[in-house]
């Protein structure tokens, strides 16, 4: 098969995830939550992201691909400043939540109420279900028993964990529970606290199908609450669960990241404007 004809391929492929993509972005037109203007990130004399610029639209999934060493973690993380116990790391520029700069009027403890972390690998606390999720309530003063209740139990069933685990809240520990179910433990742990924006660090590269399964279409039913960012290596999940997509590369001479191209998804992955960008989602590089 020649190289026309495997591209064509692997397009027709993608009809149907493009097709739910383009019915989402129909439905809705939303306000931009997240927007970062000229924004450059420093490890020391190290610049790992130059001049990154763009709008990330509320209530909707954006997801960041590109190769591996790109800055896409830097850039997630960045947004609620994971960075800050880093020494010499720095944001410089305009890094803006709601038109606020997040690396000027923000305080970081604020900063992080609004805008909760889901990691690749999950990392529950080795603590009963019921104390995972209620955690962060806690950290924020709420002692009343009546109102942890109801919110615990809000947020595993925003998760899509409530009935697999309300046997047992208080006897098992968060640490038992199967890889996908501990990932939907710690973004109902995320969500308890009701943040705004929702970061995930490639959620499901550690979990089987069946598992990625269940976190995408929870992704999918999150984002009509909240601002999901995901940053994801495997580009048809991009495909399903989004309806923005950010292709980053790193250049070559500076090695620092850089922001190629952004828009709908199903126009990044049918209709690029940059050839780097349609060399990547056709793998013919990365």
């Amino acid at each position: 098969m020649d190289e026309a004809a495997q591209q064509s391929r692997l397009l027709s492929g993608f009809a149907k995830t493009i097709a739910q993509a383009k019915e989402r972005a129909a439905q809705t037109s939303h306000e931009t939550k997240i927007e970062a203007i000229n924004f450059n990130f420093f490890y020391g004399s190290f610049q790992a992201l130059r001049n990154i610029s763009i709008r990330i639209p509320s209530n909707q999934v954006t997801a960041i691909i590109g190769p591996s060493g790109c800055g896409k973690s830097t850039f997630l993380r960045a947004i609620n400043r994971m960075h800050d116990r880093t020494p010499g790391a720095r944001g410089e520029g305009q890094l803006m939540l709601d038109g606020v700069n997040i690396y000027g009027d923000l305080d970081p403890v604020k900063l992080r109420r609004r805008v909760g972390m889901v990691f690749q690998r999950p990392n529950p606390f080795v603590k009963s279900i019921y104390d995972n999720v209620a955690y962060g309530l806690r950290v924020q003063g709420i002692r009343d028993r009546r109102i942890l209740d109801e919110k615990v139990e809000t947020a595993l069933r925003r998760a899509a964990l409530w009935d697999e685990v309300k046997d047992r809240l208080h006897k098992a520990s968060g640490t038992a529970l199967s890889g996908g179910q501990q990932q939907r433990l710690c973004i109902a742990r995320a969500i308890a606290v009701e943040p705004e924006v929702i970061l995930m660090d490639e959620p499901c590269s550690a979990l089987d199908p069946i598992a990625t399964m269940k976190i995408e279409d929870l992704i999918h039913e999150l984002s009509a609450s909240f601002t999901i960012v995901i940053v994801t290596h495997n580009m048809q999940q991009a495909m399903r669960v989004s309806d923005m997509t950010a292709f980053m590369l790193m250049d070559r001479e500076t090695r620092a990241g850089e922001l190629i191209e952004f828009g709908p998804t199903d126009e990044i992955f049918t209709n690029p404007k940059d050839k780097r960008t349609e060399d990547y989602v056709t793998g013919r590089f990365g």
